[in-house]
C-alpha cells in the first residue's frame, strides 16, 4: 500500500469518524508493510466547525484498512 493511499484513507477516516476536516498532514513515520499492516504516524492540523487544532496521530492499519487511531495534542 502506498503512502498517498494511506493518507487519503486517514483523511476520510477523520471526516467520517470525528467530523474533522484535514487542513494539513505530514507523515512522521510509516511501518505499514506490503500486506497493508502497520502504523502510519502523522502530525496534522484539523478543523471542526471552523476551529483548528494541532495533533500527532497514529493510524493503525490491518490489511489496508484503518482499525483504530491514537492521538495526542501538540
Amino acid at each position: 500500500m502506498d503512502e498517498k493511499g494511506m493518507i487519503a484513507k486517514a483523511k476520510v477516516y477523520l471526516k467520517q469518524e470525528y467530523g474533522e476536516d484535514t487542513v494539513s498532514m505530514d507523515v512522521t513515520g510509516n511501518t505499514v508493510g506490503e500486506t497493508g499492516t502497520g502504523v502510519l504516524s502523522v502530525d496534522c492540523t484539523v478543523s471542526v466547525g471552523g476551529s483548528r487544532s494541532d495533533w500527532s496521530k497514529k493510524f493503525h492499519f490491518k490489511n489496508g484498512d484503518i482499525t483504530r487511531m491514537d492521538w495526542k495534542s501538540r
